[in-house]
């Protein structure tokens, strides 16, 4: 198996002393947003132009009431009413068309990031999988970026309606009475200053809700699967399990009550002064017109009140989607660390590409370690495999020989020296040419759920019924899917969990003989079977390895006597290499391993002489 590295720190959650970085945060925001500014500068055209509209009918409504009626001009009311219709209407139409390309522009936004992320994720280097849960993963992709929906599908049409809506209504209080609208204005700051204080709570809940979010995902992840399942029943701990899954539940319920009452006591008294504010206007009308102020009409204050209580809608809107936007920055936080990682296994910028490789592996005084400043799991390899032979590495557990294998298809890169491929770093190959030469099957067989023609043409997507039937038999396979009932269509289940042990690494083989590379790596691909097993799935492997150049890290030494070469690694370093019967002779390392294996009940050379049968 492939040995885990050191664990290494997860991104950590937004906070509240990342102040700092919001502007840059707001700028890398609006960027996704820059591939549609054209769809955008129109919604903001039909924004503007239905806040216009809407801010024409209190100045309708006053001529209505000052001079229609008491004048008795019936065309004109006429003309008036009518105005008020056709306003509404347009204001209408303006706003399902601008939610409809809003929509669509926040859409293809929340595409854009998905994509990104599933893509950034696709380069991570094989280490980042090994210190990260798969449901902090999922919560990232799905749980994050799920609840951003309604932040990036309305809240950019929103700052923007509400904005030209409260200026627009702003200017046309001005123009009815400059009076009124200082006192209609006066506790602006204050709503201003209570928004932001909630946004800044909503914001640090946000952020722990989210983290309790991916805690529940990666234990759904983790046991409820089929492994997980049969972990927690057959050690007895499935109520136990319960139990923490619904103590992890409650906290995240009473997160999510925090959420929603954070700052609601706040927001409401906003909308209390708010809601009381024309009454404040019609005394301040009244009692400017006591001290001997100029009177107003009666059109003009029901216009003007009008145009307050608009105000009150989009004014609202606006603070409440600041604090959304505070809220929703350590969602965006969460999705731009990931976007951040570095990826540190790239393509070179002018790759090399093999058509058809040979199969020469060579290792060029390689050295790799997990941590630069630890001791290195490899340590000045030196090793040549012609094209078309096959070696065996063989050693105690923790020598580094998976280590050694993955560095071949670039899992990691060295740490010094280099890997080549028919005379190439790998590190210069094109990702496409590598995957097509190098071919790995390890002890651990990963298979979709999904049927088992998917399953192989995961491989080979355009593989005919013939070749996965030419594969199958290859492997020697073909005959049990056959036995089933819906053969080839059958689905296999969770991580193949309805195939036996050998019946999966067989249809592993056949997935990895549809591919057909040149080079072969078989990580400890026997380890896990019994004897009877073994000895099927070996001679699927010796049909597979035939003319192609095979590394094999060997756990059963019983399957690598026919190597062409056998190397000993101990503690990073080959110790020993040369064939079964040369190092047998040698009676070293080597030797010590067989007699280990036999159990010390017979000699070596008897042992490993033996069919794995």
């Amino acid at each position: 198996m492939l040995p885990s590295p050191p664990t290494t720190p997860a991104p950590q959650q937004a906070t509240d002393h990342d102040q700092e970085t919001r502007p840059g945060q707001l700028r890398r925001i609006l960027v996704l947003f820059r591939p549609y500014r054209a769809r955008l500068a129109l919604v903001g055209v039909l924004v503007a132009a239905a806040s216009l509209v809407s801010v024409a009918t209190p100045f309708l409504l006053r001529e209505i009431l000052d001079v229609a009626i008491p004048e008795q001009r019936t065309g004109l009311l006429t003309l008036l009413a009518l105005g008020m219709i056709a306003a509404a209407v347009l204001t209408s139409i303006f706003g399902v068309l601008q939610t409809l390309i809003s929509t669509t522009v926040g859409q293809r936004v929340m595409h854009d990031l998905r994509t990104g992320v599933y893509s950034k994720l696709q380069r991570m280097p094989l280490e980042f999988f090994t210190r990260t849960k798969t449901g902090e993963v999922q919560s990232r992709i799905a749980g994050d970026i799920g609840s951003m929906q309604a932040t990036v599908t309305s809240t950019a049409t929103s700052l923007v309606s509400n904005a030209t809506s409260v200026i627009a209504t702003t200017v046309a209080m001005l123009a009815l009475d400059w009076r009124l609208t200082l006192v209609s204005l006066a506790l602006l700051p204050l709503f201003v200053w209570i928004s932001r204080r909630v946004g800044r709570e909503r914001k640090r809940i946000t952020a722990e809700r989210q983290k309790q979010m991916a805690t529940m995902a990666a234990m759904v992840t983790e046991s409820l699967s089929v492994s997980g399942i049969l972990l927690g029943r057959t050690m007895g701990r499935s109520e136990s399990l319960s139990r923490d899954f619904a103590e992890e539940s409650r906290r995240l319920a009473d997160l999510e009550v925090r959420s929603s009452m954070a700052g609601r006591w706040r927001m409401a008294t906003i909308g209390i002064i708010m809601a009381a504010l024309p009454a404040l206007l019609y005394w301040a009308a009244g009692a400017m017109l006591l001290i001997g102020g100029p009177a107003l009409s009666i059109g003009t204050l029901v216009a003007f009140v009008t145009l307050q209580q608009g105000l009150l809608r989009p004014a609202t809107s606006l603070l409440n989607t600041g604090v959304d936007i505070q809220a929703s920055l350590a969602l965006f936080h969460r999705i731009f660390e990931y976007l951040d990682l570095p990826v540190t296994i790239t393509e070179s910028a002018d790759p090399h590409r093999l058509h058809r490789a040979r199969g020469e592996v060579r290792f060029e005084n390689v050295t790799f370690g997990y941590e630069p400043s630890g001791r290195p799991t490899l340590s000045e390899v030196e090793l040549i495999v012609p094209a078309g032979t096959s070696l065996a590495v063989v050693g105690a557990t923790g020598a580094g020989k998976s280590t050694l294998s993955y560095l071949v298809p670039r899992l990691y890169d060295v740490s010094d020296g280099r890997v080549t491929l028919d005379g190439v770093d790998v590190r210069d190959l094109d990702f496409a040419s590598l995957a097509a030469a190098v071919g790995v099957v390890s002890q651990e067989t990963y298979l979709l759920h999904a049927s088992v023609a998917a399953n192989l043409r995961f491989a080979k997507p355009t593989a005919t019924d013939a070749e996965l039937v030419a594969a199958a038999e290859a492997a020697q396979i073909h005959d049990h899917i056959a036995a089933l009932p819906e053969g080839y269509e059958t689905v296999v289940g969770e991580r193949g969990y309805r195939f036996s042990g050998g019946e999966k690494q067989r249809l592993a083989l056949a997935r990895t003989i549809l591919r057909d590379p040149p080079v072969l790596i078989l990580d400890e691909a026997t380890s896990a079977l019994d004897t009877r097993t073994e000895h099927a799935v070996q001679q699927a492997i010796d049909a597979l390895s035939a003319g192609r150049t095979t590394l094999t890290i060997a756990h059963r030494l019983s399957t690598v006597r026919q190597a062409d070469q056998i190397v000993v690694l101990h503690e990073g370093r080959i110790v020993e290499r040369g064939t079964h019967e040369e190092l047998l002779r040698r009676d070293d390392r080597y030797a010590a391993l067989v007699r280990r294996e036999a159990g010390g009940r017979e000699p070596a050379e008897a042992t490993i002489g033996k069919s794995p049968a």
